[in-house]
């Protein structure tokens, strides 16, 4: 099969400013006349402007994060909590607003769909609007909706798994922030025994200076049931902060397999604060598979809970912090019941004085006899003045386990690029070649195209075309 060739492509499909126009935004910052007005634009039911509401006084009484990256700069009364753009859900590209139809055109997302994938999902700062899946898989009881649909559509489902079973507003301040302010985002529900065979896929773009993105995802695959969901994101550049605080919930049920891969490019602008965790029940497999590229700082931690004997989780992800950048990023494997199972491989690249940092927990319940888990954390540093750091947390309360962890921390060095030069390559293609080898575990693990995404961005990196 001939490799993709990605040389040809630049950053300027990411950095568009499109000049769309707005119907209805709120003013900045948190309040509870703010909240009271995205329910009412969003002509929610009384339960969830309750919800919203006590959300906000959580949220109020809780302080700012003092650990992993420095938020002090993060004012979040400058920030627009909803904007929403002068478009309508469609279920037809064509019917989609010329201007933004462009930009999801551009990043490939309708040709991806044809060629691809079984349903997708648009978002554009904070509302959907486009989102269709196939009727094959409809027929077969899949449900794939905007989340604002299903609450209206299927209000029993959600009262009961949103932010109650899972995460909660109680779990950390941002948690408690997207609670109040959430918009847009999708909900998936696989039957008894289906096995959706391609994939579905979201995608967000938040276009508007100043402005935060704060959609939710929830996903219920029941028992037997099989699927694979993909997350892209991106944003272009601005010279003010914007925030990103979605939220992603997984229950993965008996013998269900849940597969969700992330390729975020956030700007450089941006505050990526997400909150990603998955419930996995009996003979379940959770797997996380994350690329992190863009944002001026990230915190993100994707959780799996194994509640039920035989639970698997796999988290595979690389991090690439460059100039001005601090990705704290990782997972949590939480075993909670016998004989369950985790792996955990982290990769991180830093240059020109990012940081990169990995952040994990392990813990092992004293129920969980006969549980294994591995974690495997590797920092690369292309240069003196970049940084990596590993910091995992291993919590045994159990004697009965397998466990192994292995850390290492290196740089380039210059026998590995005068060899690859020796044989024709170019510094620039050398070093190129080593970071692709790099992180060539994780874009196994990503379908094709979006392998080729991966590697893109990582071209982009290297030669400093983003941000």
């Amino acid at each position: 099969m001939k490799k993709p060739d990605i040389k040809e492509i630049d950053f300027s499909i990411y950095d568009v400013k499109d000049n769309v126009k707005y119907e209805y935004q709120t003013g900045k910052g948190l309040s509870k006349e703010v909240v009271l007005e995205i329910s009412e634009q969003k002509n929610e039911p009384s339960w969830m402007r309750d919800f919203r509401l006590k959300a906000l006084e959580i949220y109020q009484k809780m302080p700012m994060p003092t650990w992993g990256v420095d938020l002090s700069q993060l004012d979040i009364d400058s920030i627009i909590a909803y904007i929403r753009p002068s478009a309508k859900m469609q279920r037809s590209w064509d019917e989609v607003p010329e201007e933004i139809r462009r930009t999801f055109e551009r990043l490939g997302i309708p040709e991806a769909e044809r060629k691809a994938l079984a349903g997708v999902g648009a978002q554009y700062d904070s509302e959907v609007v486009y989102h269709n899946i196939k009727e094959s898989l409809t027929q077969q009881g899949v449900i794939f909706e905007d989340m604002d649909t299903a609450v209206k559509k299927y209000p029993d489902i959600i009262k009961e798994y949103f932010m109650t079973k899972n995460v909660t507003p109680y779990d950390h301040k941002f948690a408690a922030l997207h609670a109040a302010i959430w918009s847009g985002g999708t909900f998936v529900y696989v039957p008894e025994g289906v096995k959706v065979e391609v994939p579905l896929q979201a995608y967000f773009r938040m276009n508007a200076p100043g402005s935060g993105q704060f959609e939710h995802t929830l996903i219920i695959a029941d028992k037997g049931s099989e699927v694979h969901f993909i997350e892209g994101c991106s944003a272009p550049q601005y010279s003010v902060s914007n925030l990103h605080a979605g939220c992603v919930e997984l229950f993965v049920n008996e013998g269900a397999r849940i597969i969700y891969s992330t390729i975020e490019n956030w700007s450089k602008n941006t505050y990526n604060l997400n909150t990603k965790r998955a419930i996995v029940e009996k003979d379940g497999i959770i797997e996380w598979i994350s690329g992190s590229f863009g944002s001026h700082k990230t915190m993100l931690y994707p959780a799996s809970i194994l509640k039920g004997e035989g639970a698997k989780a796999e988290y595979t992800g690389v991090t690439f912090a460059a100039k001005g950048q601090h990705l704290d990023t990782g997972s949590k494997m939480i075993h909670l019941a016998p004989h369950t199972s985790s792996k955990v491989l982290a990769k991180s690249i830093s240059k020109d004085g990012g940081i990169s940092s990995y952040r994990g927990l392990l813990k092992i319940g004293p129920n969980a006899e006969g549980a294994k888990a591995s974690v495997q954390c590797e920092g690369l540093m292309l240069d003196d003045i970049s940084r990596s750091d590993t910091m995992p947390v291993i919590e045994i309360e159990n004697d009965n386990v397998d466990i192994g962890h292995e850390a290492k921390v290196g740089r380039i060095s210059d026998e590995q690029i005068f060899y690859l030069m020796s044989r024709g390559l170019s510094e620039d293609d050398a070093r190129a070649m080593i970071v692709r080898g790099f992180v060539e575990p994780i874009a196994k693990a990503l379908p094709l195209e979006y392998a080729v995404e991966m590697n893109r961005l990582i071209k982009l990196e290297l030669e400093g075309a983003i941000g």
